[in-house]
């Protein structure tokens, strides 16, 4: 056990944890996605899908746990890594090439996690909180869960910081999809170029696929509150 505690403290353990945690992720918002697009057809379908899961509760909830871990681990490495990245940039440099060096996803990585972190926040205080624990309307205790996304996704304000969260969750995609591969040494010089292609269209589709529902909803179920 020591071995890993040296490892996972070293600069390398401290990407690899990165690397896993995001990886994990990864598969879970295509997971999720793929689940959230049954709300395109209709009440029956998304309350069905939700029910479906209240079925298979004990297992959601272990896979909750492990998922909470996740962003935990990854939460906690990617901000050591970053103040461990700014102390060593203290004495900075005369001619501040990080521009040319550096694509604007990875120098905003750590910005575009606080969006995404203060999002997810208030993401689990709606949508997870009235669905698993305490609805004010009643719906959850209905199954009525299609009802429940609808409600907030007629409020413009909850709209637009939702697409935000979202185009800041393209750009983190976009960058640790990739980064993830250089730090399993995916990176062969032949390949790494294809590697970046599919994660900028993952990245793509996850944000626009996630953004489109409440665009989709306000716009078509009269939103105006």
């Amino acid at each position: 056990m020591g071995w890993f505690l040296k490892f996972i403290n070293s600069s390398i353990g401290k990407k690899f944890m990165m690397a896993v945690t995001g990886s994990f992720l990864i598969i879970f918002l295509i997971i999720h996605l793929i689940g959230n697009i049954t709300l395109f057809f209709g009440p029956e379908a998304f309350n069905g899908y939700v029910s479906t899961l209240d079925v298979v509760k004990p297992l959601i909830r272990v896979i909750e746990i492990v998922l909470a871990l996740a962003f935990i681990l990854h939460i906690f490495y990617g901000t050591w890594l970053w103040f461990v990245n700014k102390k060593a940039r203290k004495v900075g440099y005369k001619i501040n090439a990080s521009s040319e060096n550096s694509t604007f996803s990875s120098r905003w990585i750590f910005w575009s996690g606080v969006g995404i972190f203060i999002f997810l926040v208030i993401h689990l205080a709606t949508f997870f909180y009235r669905f698993n624990f305490y609805d004010p309307a009643g719906l959850a205790n209905h199954h009525l869960y299609f009802d429940i996304v609808v409600a907030f996704f007629k409020i413009w304000w909850y709209v637009i910081l939702y697409v935000i969260a979202m185009i800041l969750l393209g750009f983190h995609l976009n960058h640790g999809f990739q980064s993830a591969f250089q730090t399993f040494g995916w990176n062969h010089k032949k390949y790494f170029p294809l590697i970046k292609k599919i994660g900028t269209v993952y990245a793509i589709i996850m944000a626009a696929g996630f953004a489109s529902m409440p665009i989709y909803f306000f716009l078509f179920y009269g939103g105006n509150q």
